[in-house]
């Protein structure tokens, strides 16, 4: 398998993004694309204002916990109720949201900040996930011709760094049950479900990078993952099931 980086130029409000990914790469059939949330949101002029974020009595509450520019409290607080969610905790420089965006019918997003970063976008403005990530996904499917997979950076339960993981997938199923399939000696599996869209989105990231390096997007290229009609979001697993709740 090869994981090619996608470079592109400083993307504004407005960019064309097929455009821009097509530049300096020319795609083959069995291609699957990787392409930053924030990166689409960027494009698409979702970014938010500080300024014109008024910080409510609960933004205030929370910036103080989390040492945060209450304006961003108050952006993060709007994305999450605008994603059905909830705060989970509050850790300095995080207020850890969880999330159920509307067509995720299975499970709940748990990620800092509601996805919104003060990182790569411009000064004074926050940066979070498309505002459809679903439509995202499928128009970007249907211009470049391969599927699509929207990434965002991600940290994990007891884990130090960053990894990533897959929001939303266009054309390949995000999951793949091994429940009854044999190990090695025979036994059967019980539980294991293979992640395949968030491995795909933690490749790419090892390339793509999350400070200055402008690839917003990578190439999985000779990955054997077969295609599908498949368009949503990634699902996950209920509260009463989730080993880390």
């Amino acid at each position: 398998m090869f994981i090619l980086p996608i470079r592109t130029d400083l993307l504004r409000a407005g960019s064309n993004l097929t455009s821009e990914l097509l530049r300096n790469v020319t795609l083959q059939p069995d291609d699957i694309v990787i392409i930053s949330s924030k990166a689409i949101a960027t494009a698409e002029g979702a970014a938010m204002k500080l300024q014109d974020a008024i910080p409510s009595a609960e933004a205030i509450k929370y910036a103080k916990l989390c040492n945060q520019d209450p304006r961003f409290t108050e952006c993060i607080l709007r994305e999450m109720k605008r994603m059905n969610g909830i705060v989970a905790n509050a850790r300095p420089y995080v207020l850890l949201t969880s999330l159920k965006p509307s067509g995720m019918h299975k499970g709940r997003i748990l990620c800092p900040n509601a996805g919104l970063d003060l990182s790569n976008t411009d000064a004074g403005s926050a940066i979070g996930w498309p505002l459809d990530p679903v439509r995202s996904a499928q128009k970007l499917r249907e211009s470049l011709g391969v599927p699509v997979i929207i990434s965002d950076s991600c940290s994990r339960p007891s884990r130090l760094g960053v990894t990533a993981f897959a929001l939303v997938c266009a054309g390949i199923d995000p999951l793949r049950s091994e429940v009854g399939n044999a190990d090695l000696f025979g036994k059967k599996m019980l539980v294991t479900v293979e992640a395949i869209a968030d491995q795909l989105a933690t490749a790419a990231n090892a390339v793509m990078g999350n400070t200055a390096q402008c690839i917003p997007a990578a190439i999985i290229r000779n990955h054997g993952v077969p295609t599908s009609d498949f368009c949503g979001w990634v699902e996950g697993i209920e509260e009463e099931e989730d080993m880390f709740s």
